[in-house]
């Protein structure tokens, strides 16, 4: 099944995003590899692709897991999570309509 996973960043997140990067990407890049990933991106904390020094407010990872259990197991265990640049992450199931 499908999991959504939200995440709203700390106030100030930037300099620890940058430094978790490379970790956060290649767990990413994993489920993509294995074809579980439908999609991942950050939330631009304003109007604009690359936001600069803004930073950001949060990431979206729409991911299939074995259950909720799973989703939120791989969710604890992300980098982002343990650098402390997530403050909170909301797991849920997702059913994708469309496209």
């Amino acid at each position: 099944m499908l999991y959504a996973i939200i995440s709203e960043d700390t106030q100030n997140s930037l300099e620890k995003r940058l430094a978790a990067r490379p970790d956060h990407l290649a767990r990413l890049e994993n489920l993509r590899e294995q074809g579980r990933l439908v999609l991942a991106g950050p939330h631009p904390a304003i109007d604009a692709e690359t936001p600069g020094d803004a930073g950001f407010t949060g990431s979206l990872v729409v991911a299939e897991f074995d259950d909720l259990d799973s989703a939120q197991a791989w969710a604890d265990a992300d980098p982002y999570t343990i650098a402390g640049v997530y403050h909170q992450v909301t797991v849920k199931p997702f059913k994708k309509v469309l496209p």
